[in-house]
């Protein structure tokens, strides 16, 4: 019997480490020059130089991921926290017995199911849109997937709700800091310019993706066999408890654990919108509340550290795959060819026409965004470059910014080398493959729709 081959993401990655570090033997080296400005380090647009390659060898392959460890870690302890800290909730049974509880509110008043995709995805949509949302979304992957998975649906559901939701409203930023904010500032733009237009994008955006989701989800709910990760759900159901008709009782520890819950992603939002809270202020938050939580849920201490480290063991593999995927871009800039190809992307758009030089940009943005998987970090790359070479095309510089926007958003959710992709999917336990497959129609649609955007955006000269 022939043996059925098994995709591993992590092998997929690291292949592509040893793929980077190749061409730094052939591509010849290069840098720009670097100011900081407003605290930020920016390339300077004509200070590009050929400069001898740095090629790397077996042993910068070999710490590569080391040093991504490293470059990585903010993300990986947060995901080691989440993990952690909803593993003990769920061991105190609250988080089953609140699933349990809307499922059957779902169950007795059918009519009210069609309404939790749209506004649930519009909510996170928002999130993404106004203040950039990305990281932010992990914590409830954790509490939509049992919620789809009980309503006849299944993880990719689940996961989509929060995670694409939130997607739809970064591609269509209206006010999102990370991406508009800092690229309109480098473009010497007025802040939030531009914004009805980018409204409309964010209806296109977020209508689409609901409207993809909604479709998927009415498939599996007919057919759950339909579902790529049937086999792996109808397990999540059992340890879940989900497949049991038993009742589970609901007690007052689990009410006050659900509130807790509750308050903490008020606290979430208002900490965010309040005081820019980020990556530590959230992973504190979320390991108080677990340790809280199961202290209410009359858990020992010893199966709360048990629990924790169970959760935090399940994110391992997504921890060496985010580890990688940095690996990545420290070959490159160790083997100075990252510059070289910002460098050759601009030749080739310096002589297009205007429509094909807004698209090529948004391609070269999605290509550079595979290496280089920060919102901010890209604009500081990128932005510098294409602004003025937009002035030399025939381009208004918010239609560059509209490009990078694109390339950083519509592209972002089926990247592997993307933290946030990874890590949402190594919580949701979603195969890569898996997901590139399922989400590879909706990507053709959505860059479509980006190509046609920024044609657009040429012919109205946006502003």
């Amino acid at each position: 019997m022939k043996q059925k081959y098994n995709f591993n993401t992590l092998v997929m990655i690291f292949a592509v480490v040893i793929l980077v570090a190749i061409l730094t033997w052939i591509v010849p080296g290069g840098e720009y020059q670097r100011e900081v400005k407003n605290g930020k380090t920016l390339v300077i647009a004509e200070s590009f130089k050929y400069i001898d390659n740095e090629p790397q060898g077996i042993g910068d392959i070999l710490i590569a991921p080391i040093n991504g460890f490293q470059d990585g870690a903010y993300i990986i302890i947060f995901l080691f926290v989440i993990g952690g800290a909803f593993m003990v909730v769920s061991a105190t049974g609250a988080i089953n017995v609140a699933i349990q509880k809307l499922a059957d509110t779902f169950v007795n008043k059918p009519h009210l199911q069609k309404y939790l995709i749209p506004i649930t995805m519009t909510i996170f949509s928002i999130g993404g849109s106004t203040f950039g949302m990305c990281e932010e979304t992990l914590p409830f992957v954790l509490i939509f997937i049992p919620l789809a998975l009980s309503l006849g649906y299944d993880s990719i559901v689940g996961t989509s709700i929060p995670f694409l939701g939130a997607a739809a409203g970064f591609a269509g930023s209206t006010s999102n800091p990370f991406i508009i904010g800092i690229a309109q500032g480098i473009a010497e733009l007025p802040l939030y310019s531009g914004l009805e237009f980018r409204i409309i994008i964010w209806a296109i955006s977020t209508g689409g993706m609901i409207a993809f989701v909604m479709w998927y989800a009415a498939k599996i709910k007919k057919d759950p066999t339909k579902s790529p990760m049937y086999e792996i759900d109808q397990h999540r159901k059992q340890t879940l408890h989900l497949d049991n008709s038993e009742r589970i009782p609901f007690t007052i520890n689990h009410k006050i654990i659900l509130l807790l819950f509750v308050v903490a992603i008020v606290v979430l939002i208002f900490g965010i919108l309040e005081y820019g809270w980020y990556i530590n202020e959230i992973g504190g938050l979320f390991f108080a509340l677990g340790i809280t939580c199961g202290i209410v849920g009359k858990l020992k201490l010893s199966e709360i550290a048990d629990n924790f480290k169970e959760g935090a063991k399940d994110m391992v593999g997504v921890a060496l795959i985010i580890a990688c995927a940095r690996a990545i871009l420290i070959i490159m800039q160790d083997g100075k060819i990252l510059d070289v190809m910002l460098y050759g992307v601009s030749n080739v758009i310096s002589d297009m026409h205007p429509v094909f030089a807004s698209q090529t940009m948004f391609i070269s943005q999605g290509v550079i965004n595979f290496f280089v998987h920060s919102g901010s970090g890209q604009a500081m790359l990128t932005m510098p470059i294409m602004a003025p070479l937009a002035d030399l095309v025939g381009l208004t510089r918010q239609t560059a910014v509209l490009a990078f926007q694109f390339g950083e958003g519509w592209i972002n959710p089926i990247l592997p080398t993307s933290a946030v992709t990874m890590g949402v999917l190594g919580l949701a336990q979603i195969p890569w493959n898996k997901w590139f497959k399922w989400m590879l129609h909706i990507q053709i649609i959505f860059f479509t729709i980006a190509l046609a955007l920024l044609a657009i955006a040429v012919f109205i000269n946006y502003q």
